[in-house]
């Protein structure tokens, strides 16, 4: 098992990784009468993109010798209505100035890894993903 999610009442769970017991609450969003006053469950979706490209280049970037630390994604979920669904996902990364100087070839390997990390993998076609490197052009 990997987590164990408990409804906690008023559109509240309180989820549970069960190899280290760290926790995490969710709460439904304000457009679908939550209180909007945690992660939503579409926005974990949305954010756990972000977190798995960042784990993932972190190994990259630690097989090439290069300290990532302080590269961050800004993540924007937008929501469709018929069905209620995620329609798309926008990724905006912001690039520390100690990774602006890397090398092209290095900017590309660790934007591909990225791209094609499991999470994006898992995504279904319908929901439209753009990433934002402009800061790396």
């Amino acid at each position: 098992m990997t987590s164990r999610v408990v409804y906690q009442g008023a559109l509240r769970t309180t989820c549970t990784h069960l190899q280290s017991g760290s926790a995490i609450e969710t709460d439904a969003p304000v457009d679908n009468q939550g209180k909007g006053e945690r992660f939503s469950p579409t926005d974990l979706l949305a954010t756990s993109l972000a977190t798995c490209m960042l784990t993932v280049m972190g190994i990259k970037a630690r097989d090439m010798e290069i300290d990532m630390t302080g590269l961050s994604i800004s993540v924007q979920k937008n929501m469709l209505s018929d069905p209620r669904r995620v329609g798309s996902i926008e990724l905006f990364a912001t690039i520390p100035a100690s990774l602006q100087a890397l090398e092209e070839k290095a900017k590309q390997v660790l934007k591909r890894t990225g791209e094609s990390c499991p999470v994006i993998k898992s995504i279904h076609p319908d929901i439209v993903v753009t990433i934002d490197w402009a800061q790396w052009a």
